[in-house]
């Protein structure tokens, strides 16, 4: 399949590398000019957009894909595909998605989790929206690109099911910071206090897989100087969307408004550049 993909950033470029190596022919477009192995060139997104059967976005934010799309939609031909799997605004993948339709393209919404290590080995999830055709058409390439595809519903559903997802992946990664940080004080083994919560009613992601303390459970940012495999600045920013969408809809979500304010303040307090889960050395006094 002809391919194109517009986004070749930490993200994109793996993602974009695992179809190249799966026999697609895979042709890329970033305005900073990045690469991707085996992956063509292309000179402009209009020109990654010509001719291919597929069109696989990756971009920063909402008002940037609507600039993008812009340009890449009258270039695509009538009965192609537009995955977007940027994390944007449900407002602006729902606009995205029937001006994709007016055009006679089909679309798809489709955020992804599994961090820049999901990404290059496939392992991502994919939580799709768009139509029952399109979602088809799309999934042997989110097969190739990761591990689990979720149909989530109409266009703008994938979108929803992520700001969901990751607010409450901020929410439980501030309180499992707080539990580590309080049994420090407490004088408590932190590899007890995991042995514990790892097992019983606290257990987690944020605990079992991707512990915010140094040198417990399996291999995290923690282990690394908090260098991020999900910086801070990314979960504020789906914070946010989370935020805009409780309040663009009248939903209570109290927990994500604190959980933002709380990434904003570790952010302008020096967290910008570290992981998600280096609260937990803010918290301690440790940076």
């Amino acid at each position: 399949m002809k391919i194109g993909f517009i986004g070749l950033g930490n993200m994109g470029a793996p993602m974009a590398a695992n179809l190249a190596k799966a026999g697609h022919e895979v042709r890329g477009f970033d305005v900073a000019g990045t690469v991707a192995e085996e992956v063509a060139e292309a000179a402009s997104a209009r020109e990654a957009a010509t001719g291919c059967a597929a069109l696989i976005t990756m971009l920063p934010n909402g008002a940037i894909l609507r600039h993008v799309a812009d340009e890449i939609i009258p270039a695509m031909q009538p009965g192609s595909t537009l995955i977007d799997c940027s994390t944007v605004d449900v407002e602006s993948a729902r606009a995205v998605a029937a001006q994709a339709e007016d055009a006679g393209l089909q679309a798809v919404d489709a955020p992804v989790s599994g961090g820049i290590g999901g990404a290059t080995a496939g392992t991502l999830t994919f939580m799709a929206g768009g139509s029952e055709r399109a979602f088809n058409t799309a999934l042997p390439l989110f097969e190739i690109m990761g591990r689990k595809t979720v149909h989530c519903g109409a266009p703008g559903a994938g979108q929803a099911a992520k700001i969901c997802n990751n607010m409450l992946l901020g929410i439980s990664m501030l309180g499992t910071c707080e539990a580590f940080a309080l049994a420090e004080k407490l004088d408590l083994d932190w590899q007890k206090l995991f042995d514990v919560v790892s097992t019983s009613s606290g257990a987690c992601w944020s605990v079992n897989t991707y512990c915010p303390a140094p040198g417990i459970g399996p291999s995290s940012p923690a282990d690394n100087d908090y260098k991020p495999g999900f910086a801070a600045e990314l979960m504020l920013k789906d914070l946010r969307l989370s935020q805009e969408a409780a309040e663009a809809v009248d939903a209570a979500t109290p927990m994500g408004s604190r959980a933002t304010e709380l990434y904003q303040a570790f952010i302008k307090a020096g967290g910008e550049g570290r992981d998600f889960s280096a609260v937990l050395a803010a918290l301690r006094g440790a940076g």
